[in-house]
């Protein structure tokens, strides 16, 4: 992230967002889960953004909701948790963490986890004008704790399709859960109006007009913590039944 993107100096922003951390957790229902709360941190790469807490797991443990790859999954292996590269927008940091409902909710550990998404511009990388590109896509393997953690920007939007993240949990090499997460309305357009995200204003889609989503969406929504000046933190469990 250059530092034009971020308008707020680099401490404050960590501040910022370390006190948005500490008043509220952040919640999503997508495998039924309470994850710690997330906090402000600096990356390797010397950007401010967030990063999440470990992702606890609660006695409910219902199977994620499959759904489609939709038309943009990766054509190359990128092992990678800085998904950003040249693309600018609101840090956001996403811990995701794997458990079996065949093993007593257990964390998944030596799981493959792919996640992709679009640009703010709704571009995706490797497809259309971006074929040479490869923004916001990446793998990481599950720790002992069943966790991974990637670092990128808040999603934009293309027309039809709510905001959200494709997500992919392979086993083995083996495919055993494709998922995708949605974001609530408020949050997204608070972030569609700030930054590099507001000449293109709000997302037409809602959630319930998604045809993803619409039957779903109790369990596939996540709820960042955060704010647009200092960036976001998510935490996401995937139940799969392997």
């Amino acid at each position: 992230m250059s530092s034009k993107t971020m308008k707020m100096p680099r401490r404050a922003a960590v501040l910022r967002l370390a006190g948005a951390a500490s008043a509220a957790a952040a919640a999503w229902a997508c495998g039924s889960e309470s994850p710690t709360s997330p906090s402000a941190a600096t990356s390797a790469t010397g950007t401010t953004g967030a990063t999440s807490g470990t992702v606890s797991t609660n006695g409910t443990c219902a199977v994620t909701p499959s759904e489609t790859a939709g038309p943009y999954p990766s054509t190359v292996s990128i092992v990678r948790s800085d998904l950003r590269e040249n693309r600018t927008g609101v840090p956001l940091a996403l811990a995701i963490k794997v458990v079996n409902s065949n093993n007593n909710c257990a964390a998944v550990s030596g799981a493959n986890v792919e996640i992709w998404h679009c640009d703010v511009a709704g571009n995706y990388s490797e497809y259309g004008s971006q074929t040479t590109q490869t923004y916001l896509r990446g793998i990481q393997t599950t720790d002992a704790n069943g966790q991974v953690n990637f670092t990128t920007i808040y999603p934009g939007w293309y027309q039809g399709r709510a905001t959200h993240i494709h997500i992919e949990v392979k086993v083995n090499s083996r495919s055993v859960k494709v998922t995708q997460i949605a974001f609530p309305e408020s949050i997204n357009n608070t972030v569609y109006a700030s930054s590099v995200y507001a000449s293109r204003g709000s997302n037409p889609t809602a959630n319930l007009s998604d045809d993803i989503f619409r039957d779903s969406l109790a369990s596939e929504l996540v709820t960042p913590v955060g704010d647009p000046a200092g960036g976001y933190a998510a935490s996401c469990q995937v139940v799969i039944s392997a």
